[in-house]
């Protein structure tokens, strides 16, 4: 929206670098310069040098319209055509060129991880990873560019953001040693332990092959079915029915390499390590109701977020840290087999240390060209950073690899611009489709002295990378796993145990609803056995929702230790980026407004006024009216005055007004209080208790508050820092209906 507020605060999400003007322009200007929170890739040659060239020679250039090859054209409104109603001919090259070209625009999508958002940035290291790790990027005061991708899972590159689902976490470091990729997810641990059952559970997850539905979804058949016969997967199931599963933005998440790694020192010693990526956004997710709004009112919820905020100069945080444990022959720590992707390390025994942190701060120019062509693969690996044994991270270094040379249309991927390495290239690799470098010299291979002998092997002076020497036991070729990879119920029973009372309440909701939604009662038993075998407490409550018998464990397994470091409630966190809604009647007191605006626009929050109508109302820019506003979109909600029914507030203008059936506040205002009251969000109220009331909100309720202007904004802003008022359902006045879940 390209207004701004009586005080004059912008608001994020202007589609352009300039605004429009109401008639169709015809004096020719050249290509509009991008947004400023907008940066494209680095401009450096397929080789890896950089041109010194701006930003804006890749993209288009010049004033006028042209062909393919830079002839300038007078019409592409009109195909040639054999008079006013003749035939279309043959010999329109603009026509052919443009269709040809349209029908061609789609490249295959990725099978997983399909819908993406990304961001550029910067990480600096603060030296602390010295005493493990050689790579010359993590040297303190070492500035390294990144492109980040956050992507779903299951859906497609169309579905919507907040299904219940794994988030992808990959991150670029553009390198003076050559690209390192960090491909992991928001959850440390896997469903699978082998790589050669990754098609197996895609599959399973996947859309039914007859009908293609769900869309984006686990709650259905094939992937419980899979999940309860193949129990590994039980762990990484239970975390994403918790509330991980919902984040509340792409700024909030936690990010985990998910495999053990090897490092090496200057020295030759090495460690195993555990990356992990700390959001200083804290960590916070949305509940399932929220997520359902979302889903239908806006789809994409979480790429606009991550947008506005940083074209708002909220730039999101992350603090990269490590888990250090012993390189010994065993790989096991505190009992826990460090090679199984199943498996986390709680933060109690191995302290994350942080060594660095990352800003973003820039949007992509163009989604196709740097979100959508960015190609992330394990095995772009730096000096000092090594793979362990992990069978599935074994089997990820093949299929990163082999999926991009038919998604990417070759083997030359890797000269696109956004994946080109920051470094020289000398690779002797040739030709191919789509090559973009003009190689010379006569001698693609080594030894030569036809090219003077060039290129040179490099040794540990030039930072070359090394395979780290690890022993491999005397052994024999064989298709089995170690007896410590056939614990699958324990760390599911340790995360579920670490969580509090109201997190536990929203998994037995998240395995109640999936389960629900099979049509087999059978696959419902089978799981309810999976479950029994993490918690007894866990498969009653599930076992209950269903209407199904709870069956007796016959798994057992060491009592486990709570992690803390696992539940996400608890703490304060910074509230900037965060977005609040100003509820105003037809004649508020503008004043308060304005000193609200203002609180909140100082603390980096999104101040957006909530209207009767559109345009403005006493002098004030309406961001959102009463037809179009959501619950989901604000954080917390600020009522100030009061805010009697609108002349539209009908049925049969707007549904959402048989919400309520109230005299003093329009029933759109109701639905908006009620639901953000379920969903433990903080509200203030400034002269406006007949609104709460008529939302059944009690005024001295947790997370509710009242009063002046200056007192209900210092509360909320309180309230934000603390996510949500879960405790609120703790007690015994809650509204009729009202649950957390």
């Amino acid at each position: 929206m390209t207004d701004s507020s009586s005080s004059d605060l912008q608001i994020p999400g202007a589609p352009s670098s300039a605004p429009p003007q109401l008639a169709e322009p015809t004096t020719p200007v050249g290509p509009l310069d991008p947004k400023p929170d907008q940066q494209g890739p680095d401009t450096v040659t397929p080789t890896g040098v950089p041109t010194d060239a701006p930003a804006a020679a890749m993209a288009q250039q010049g004033q006028f319209l042209t062909t393919a090859h830079g002839a300038r054209l007078r019409d592409t409104d009109h195909s040639l055509r054999a008079g006013p109603r003749g035939p279309t001919l043959l010999q329109d090259h603009h026509l052919r060129e443009k269709i040809s070209h349209f029908d061609h625009e789609r490249i295959p999508e990725r099978v997983v991880h399909a819908r993406g958002a990304a961001a550029h940035g910067t990480f600096v290291a603060n030296g602390s990873a010295g005493s493990i790790c050689q790579a010359e990027f993590l040297r303190k005061g070492v500035e390294t560019p990144v492109f980040v991708r956050f992507s779903t899972v299951l859906g497609s590159r169309g579905s919507a953001d907040l299904a219940r689902d794994t988030r992808g976490f990959a991150t670029r470091f553009y390198t003076q040693g050559g690209n390192y990729d960090l491909v992991g997810n928001n959850i440390p641990v896997f469903f699978i332990q082998d790589g050669i059952k990754f098609p197996d559970v895609v599959h399973a997850a996947k859309p039914h092959p007859d009908r293609e539905i769900p869309q984006a979804q686990s709650a259905h058949d094939t992937f419980w079915d899979f999940v309860s016969l193949h129990t590994e997967a039980q762990a990484h199931t239970m975390w994403n029915m918790s509330d991980r599963g919902l984040p509340r933005s792409l700024r909030t998440m936690e990010g985990f390499g998910i495999h053990t790694f090897r490092l090496m020192n200057e020295a030759g010693e090495t460690h195993l390590v555990k990356w992990h990526w700390k959001p200083r956004q804290g960590v916070h997710s949305v509940t399932w109701e929220e997520a359902l709004i979302t889903n239908g009112v806006d789809p994409d919820f979480h790429r606009r977020d991550l947008a506005d905020a940083i074209e708002g100069g909220v730039y999101p945080q992350w603090d990269l840290g490590v888990q250090v444990m012993p390189d010994d022959e065993q790989e096991m720590f505190e009992g826990i087999d460090l090679l199984d992707p199943t498996k986390f390390v709680p933060e109690e025994l191995a302290p994350v240390q942080v060594i660095g942190t990352m800003t973003l701060t820039k949007n992509p120019v163009n989604y196709f060209a740097e979100t959508e062509q960015v190609a992330f693969n394990p095995s772009n690996l730096v000096a000092g950073i090594d793979v362990t044994n992990d069978p599935l991270l074994q089997a990820r270094l093949f299929s990163y690899l082999d999926t991009q040379l038919t998604r990417l249309g070759g083997p030359n991927w890797n000269q696109i611009p956004i994946n080109r390495a920051h470094a020289p290239v000398n690779d002797m690799l040739r030709d191919g489709s789509h090559q973009g470098a003009v190689h010379s010299g006569v001698a693609p291979y080594h030894p030569n002295s036809l090219d003077g002998g060039c290129p040179f092997l490099a040794g540990d002076t030039e930072q070359a990378f090394l395979d780290i020497p690890a022993a491999v036991d005397a052994s024999r070729k064989v298709r089995e796993h170690p007896a410590s990879f056939d614990d699958h119920f324990s760390q599911a029973a340790l995360f579920y145990r670490s969580m509090t009372p109201i997190e536990q309440e929203h998994i037995v909701a998240a395995y109640t609803f999936e389960l629900s939604k099979c049509y087999e009662q059978t696959i419902r038993a089978r799981q309810l056995l999976a479950l029994a075998n993490i918690d007894t407490d866990l498969c009653e409550q599930v076992a209950h929702g269903l209407g199904e018998p709870a069956p007796a464990a016959t798994v057992t397994f060491e009592d486990v230790t709570p992690s803390a470091a696992l539940s996400q409630f608890g703490g304060s966190w910074p509230v900037a980026g965060r977005q609040v809604g100003i509820i105003i009647g037809p004649d508020p007191d503008t004043e308060q407004v304005s000193a609200l605006q203002a609180l909140l626009h100082e603390q980096g929050i999104v101040p957006l006024v909530i209207a009767p109508h559109g345009g403005k109302v006493a002098g004030l820019v309406v961001q959102r009216s009463y037809t179009v506003a959501a619950s989901i979109e604000f954080d917390a909600l600020i009522l100030v005055g009061s805010t009697p029914p609108a002349p539209d507030a009908k049925v049969s203008t707007d549904a959402k007004a048989g919400a309520a059936d109230s005299a003093s506040t329009d029933p759109r205002v109701v639905k908006l209080l009620h639901e953000a009251w379920r969903h433990a969000k903080a509200i203030g109220a400034i002269d406006a208790p007949e609104a709460l009331t008529a939302a059944g909100v009690p005024q001295d309720a947790l997370g509710v508050s009242t009063g002046p202007a200056a007192h209900v904004g210092q509360d909320i802003l309180t309230l934000l820092a603390a996510h949500r008022s879960w405790e609120r359902f703790d007690q015994d006045d809650k509204p009729s209906g009202a649950h957390p879940r």
